[in-house]
């Protein structure tokens, strides 16, 4: 892989974040029930979160020689609390592959930084997928 193959793919993950952001906004203002108000709370720490990660990966493409996306992908509508979260673990779990990925080729291209930088959506992420599934109770 070169360095402009890697760039494509940290603008698919900025655009997967983009997609994150809008998807956690409609999820945390439609989602109701008693059940889901402390889990809504999460949701919205994540949602700060994601935004981060746009912002860490926009800077990573830039520093790059890249160009950061604006492109946000189609976003489902998911109405129903527990179908809206297993919307959100898959796109977390999605994303957590994805990282796991980026960070092994930023060391084989020789960027320990960039693959640094990576590291704490990395966990992040994996933090995201656990609440979701606990919240799921899988």
């Amino acid at each position: 892989m070169d360095q402009q193959s890697f760039i494509a793919l940290l603008n698919e993950d900025l655009e997967s974040e983009y997609r994150s952001i809008v998807q956690y906004t409609q999820h945390t203002a439609t989602i109701t029930g008693a059940e889901y108000q402390s889990l809504i709370e999460e949701l919205k720490a994540h949602l700060h979160q994601e935004l981060e990660h746009a912002t860490t990966l926009a800077g990573q493409i830039a520093f790059l020689g890249g160009v950061p996306s604006v492109t946000v992908p189609e976003i489902p509508s998911v109405p129903e609390g527990a179908e809206a979260l297993r919307l959100d673990l898959d796109l977390e779990q999605t994303q957590l592959q994805r990282y796991r990925e980026r960070v092994a080729q930023a060391m084989d291209l020789g960027l320990p930084d960039v693959a640094e930088a990576l590291r704490p959506l990395l966990q992040q992420t994996q933090d995201h997928v656990m609440d979701l599934q606990t919240a799921l109770g899988d």
